[in-house]
């Protein structure tokens, strides 16, 4: 076997993989009916292969009668969705032919209220060119159009009460920032900065089902388990300086981190099985 050729122990495989040690004792003997799902069972066997220094795709070749085809199958089916659901709908489509329109339509309809306030406008200014008032307040209407100031009124000569008052600056208010910080193999690192909290949500979508690991910076495991249909698990780790999380089907994982998705640096279609590391520093 060439996890013992190289004196590596199950424990230290699992170390490696992060994959638990009940399921690597399953793929040494065969038993892929205890694995948390039928799609799992390639990706783990690929990990289990790469972590002993063996070829997957020739392990898999080799092996072909031993693993069902059923997995394969399952996993193709998933990736034919994924890409199914990103190609465009007709709707969509002809959605873009009618936008030109619509902004056609919305600039004419610009145009014409734009005439009717400067029609409306010159109206009522002819209406009071030419008026003026009299020492008693009546109005008189010159030939001339001069306008002439009651003797008894004055210019009101008070400042404005904002006057010479600073205008005052709203405060910024400093965004979170999530960063790539590096990518080896199937695992991304990221760093959180400019937080005050540290809060992780990882779910499933609403159509799908996937098998998450989440491991806390003390090497405790907070969950392991199977997610489906929305379901998600929420942790408040603020008091950590960073999170582990293995996702087995990334096409069907979401990570929210303080609320805000995280993007997979790495193609989830391309790799299903992916690890992620979070960094986090509170700010002071």
């Amino acid at each position: 076997m060439a996890r013992e050729e190289k004196s590596i122990t199950l424990d230290e495989l699992q170390n490696i993989t992060r994959i638990q040690k009940r399921y690597l004792l399953a793929i040494e003997e065969g038993k892929y009916d205890i694995m948390p799902g039928k799609f799992y069972a390639r990706a783990f066997i690929k990990q289990y292969a790469e972590a002993v220094g063996l070829e997957p795709e020739l392990l898999f070749e080799e092996h072909k009668n031993e693993i069902p085809l059923a997995y394969e199958e399952n996993l193709t089916e998933q990736l034919s969705r994924t890409q199914t659901r990103r190609s465009v709908s007709p709707s969509s489509s002809k959605a873009m032919e009618l936008f030109p329109k619509i902004i056609t339509a919305i600039f004419v309809l610009a145009l014409l209220v734009l005439i009717w306030f400067l029609v409306t406008k010159y109206i009522d200014f002819g209406d009071k060119s030419g008026v003026n008032t009299n020492n008693n307040g009546a109005v008189d209407i010159k030939e001339s159009g001069e306008v002439t100031q009651p003797a008894n009124e004055k210019e009101d000569e008070t400042p404005p009460a904002d006057e010479g008052k600073e205008e005052s600056v709203p405060d910024e208010t400093v965004q979170q920032e999530l960063t790539m910080e590096t990518v080896n193999g199937n695992t991304t690192t990221y760093n959180l900065l400019n937080a005050d909290k540290f809060e992780v949500e990882v779910k499933a979508a609403s159509d799908g089902a996937t098998w998450v690991e989440i491991t806390n910076s003390k090497n405790v495991v907070l969950f392991s388990g199977e997610l489906k249909d929305g379901i998600g698990q929420k942790f408040d780790l603020t008091d950590d300086s960073n999170v582990f999380i293995r996702a087995g089907n990334t096409t069907k994982t979401e990570i929210y981190v303080n609320e805000e998705l995280l993007e997979y640096e790495l193609s989830p279609t391309e790799n299903i099985v992916q690890n992620i590391i979070i960094q986090f520093q509170k700010n002071e």
